[in-house]
């Protein structure tokens, strides 16, 4: 199974300091930016390109770049927003979607609450989550991709446990992951251990 772990020190720095429970909102938010930001352009690395001839202030040439086929980025609510700036800041013609999944922390199972995405054929489609714990919600935004027409689907995500990654090549077996830190295992509450807690509740201060 394509499973990408982000193997660089700046990426290694960042990570130690989400994992420490004294990290504020404020840095929070900096750091997963940065890390995300990473993360965008490490998935993005096989995207096509095309040739095409300019003129730089001293001569011609010809260099590359992307071809026109938008990307579209589709962040797990509410958690994966806070992956998305990246992907718009450095990509021209990225859309977004978005799927809206809540944890039940009694069963540790998703509920669907919402979703809104664009076109979704013909395009590279990254579903971005931080936390790959049990994969649930990772195999339902997939497939929820998928039948809105998604064929080459990549899911990003900044710490998984190996059930996850387990879980999502059961169920889409082939999809690429690529995550900042896999992680050792889930505990009896299906948490990431060691993790860095509740990423949504530390992103936003909740």
């Amino acid at each position: 199974m394509p499973l990408h772990v982000l193997d660089h020190p700046l990426a290694a720095h960042i990570i130690t300091h989400l994992r420490d429970h004294t990290t504020k909102p404020a840095t929070f938010r900096t750091l997963a930016y940065q890390l995300s930001l990473l993360l965008a352009i490490e998935s993005t690395g096989d995207i096509e390109t095309e040739e095409k001839k300019i003129d730089t202030p001293l001569e011609p040439v010809t260099g590359k770049v992307l071809v026109p086929q938008p990307l579209v980025v589709v962040p797990i609510l509410r958690a994966g927003l806070g992956m998305v700036q990246p992907f718009t800041d450095i990509f021209p013609d990225v859309a977004v979607g978005y799927i809206g999944l809540e944890r039940d922390h009694e069963t540790a199972k998703a509920r669907s609450y919402y979703c809104k995405l664009p076109p979704l054929a013909g395009r590279h489609v990254f579903v971005v989550d931080p936390m790959l714990a049990t994969g649930g919600s990772a195999v339902q935004a997939l497939t929820v991709v998928k039948q809105h027409g998604a064929t080459d689907v990549r899911l990003v995500c900044i710490v998984a446990a190996p059930e996850g990654v387990t879980e999502v090549e059961r169920h889409h077996p082939g999809t690429s992951i690529h995550t900042a830190a896999l992680d050792r295992t889930l505990n009896a509450r299906k948490y990431i251990l060691p993790g860095l807690g509740d990423f949504g509740d530390r992103l936003y201060g909740t």
